[in-house]
């Protein structure tokens, strides 16, 4: 039996990768192959009689370990440049504000249409309000360079906004004043500790010499996220944070620091931190999925009220989107409308909402059906765009003994 699990699972990490490779080609978000081979498998196992274990409660845990790792993936490319600062303020800003209007427009039709207490509406209609920076992300391959910084800034943003409301209004709900004061307060301890723990980590990523250290980092940094967790700390701020000082490191290569860390030997150790960091959020991110389909209610999906309710909250997403983009930031719908799907952080704040504030016209198909619905319309627009053949970057060692990468320029 122990060599049917070892291979079953040595068999999905093998289409996950297939899944992977082939999305670049073929413009079907993996995201939505893996979600669709776990539905695949509870079908098989069903008609087949197989036992399987009860996993679901480890849907939670591969959930937030894989949000760790992916909001760590993204900083890791954010880079902050002079030449960036227009293009950065208006994907925060389209985060932000896209954000706030759509969960303002929901909750209001909630309260006043189906009489709904604002804090349940509000608790039901985050999830749906923030975009997957899973999915997206690793769905932009085919984008330009300045196309996918948007991408990567927009859902990064979009993420952690909408977990820090979250835990704001479940906690805080009652008492918004006190709420508010609160927060602040640890919105600043957060980033005093941010400061701390990345110099620390960072050091240690430095320093270190014994053959395991990446992965020892990287639970130190999944520690602490769970511990501010548990204090009500805006703890994805921090990973954030490691994450962006680490990518930025050249802003004070050039200052006093230079005499105590040889930044050479530190962009090779980045360098090898990032693969690391790639390969777990692939793997961790792989199961999530699958899981996730494979404990899908089939039923559900094809339920005419389930299918109307999760159509309405899409047509709602994507019109608030269009709206903006053309009349606020002013820049062409295709490809940014597509580029908005819900994933992962809308399954694991769905499940955080406690069972005496959930909405039972919005169940776990709803959500389903709205995540597939936005893939769907993802896919659809990745068919818009010129197919882009991903070469690897040409790696080179810059005047000032930097290793930079240079990307295949975009088709004129």
């Amino acid at each position: 039996m122990t060599e049917y699990i070892i291979l079953a699972l040595c068999i999905l990490i093998l289409l996950s990768y297939l899944f992977d490779i082939t999305s670049i080609y073929s413009r079907i978000p993996g995201v939505l192959l893996l979600i669709g081979l776990g539905i695949l498998m509870q079908i098989v196992i069903e008609n087949t009689g197989i036992e399987i274990p009860d996993m679901k409660p480890l849907l939670p845990v591969l959930g937030t370990l894989g949000l760790i790792l992916i909001v760590m993936e993204a900083s890791l490319d954010l880079r902050v440049e002079k030449a960036k600062t227009g293009m950065i303020i208006k994907s925060v800003t389209a985060a932000i504000v896209l954000f706030a209007i759509f969960i303002a427009i929901m909750t209001f039709i909630m309260v006043r249409f189906l009489n709904y207490s604002i804090i349940d509406s509000l608790l039901n209609s985050i999830p749906f309000g923030i975009i997957s920076s899973a999915v997206a992300i690793s769905s932009s391959v085919n984008l330009n360079k300045e196309q996918r910084e948007f991408i990567i800034y927009e859902s990064s943003i979009s993420d952690i906004i909408g977990i820090l409301v979250f835990d704001f209004i479940l906690i805080y709900g009652s008492s918004v004043g006190f709420g508010l004061l609160n927060f602040a307060f640890k919105g600043v301890l957060t980033v005093l500790i941010a400061v701390v723990v990345t110099t620390g980590l960072a050091f240690l990523l430095h320093k270190a010499t014994y053959h395991i250290n990446y992965i020892i980092i990287l639970t130190v940094l999944v520690m602490v996220y769970v511990l501010g967790e548990l204090i009500h700390l805006p703890a994805l701020l921090l990973v954030m944070a490691f994450g962006i000082a680490l990518e930025n490191h050249s802003l004070v290569e050039k200052t006093r620091f230079n005499r105590f860390i040889d930044f050479e030997k530190f962009r090779t150790d980045l360098n090898s931190f990032k693969k690391i960091i790639t390969e777990l959020t692939f793997v961790v991110r792989s199961f999530f999925f699958i899981m996730f389909g494979y404990y899908s209610r089939i039923e559900g999906l094809f339920n005419i009220a389930n299918l109307l309710t999760a159509l309405a909250i899409v047509a709602g997403i994507y019109l608030l989107r269009v709206v903006f983009l053309i009349r606020f930031l002013k820049i062409p719908v295709i490809p940014y409308l597509f580029f908005s799907p819900r994933g992962l952080v809308t399954i694991l704040l769905f499940l955080g909402i406690p069972a005496t504030s959930r909405i039972s016209l919005i169940g776990e198909e709803v959500v389903t059906l709205v995540i597939l619905l936005t893939l769907l319309f993802m896919m659809a627009g990745n068919f818009f765009q010129r197919k882009k053949i991903p070469f690897e970057p040409e790696v080179m060692i810059g005047s000032d003994g930097e290793v930079v990468t240079r990307e295949p320029e975009d088709e004129k």
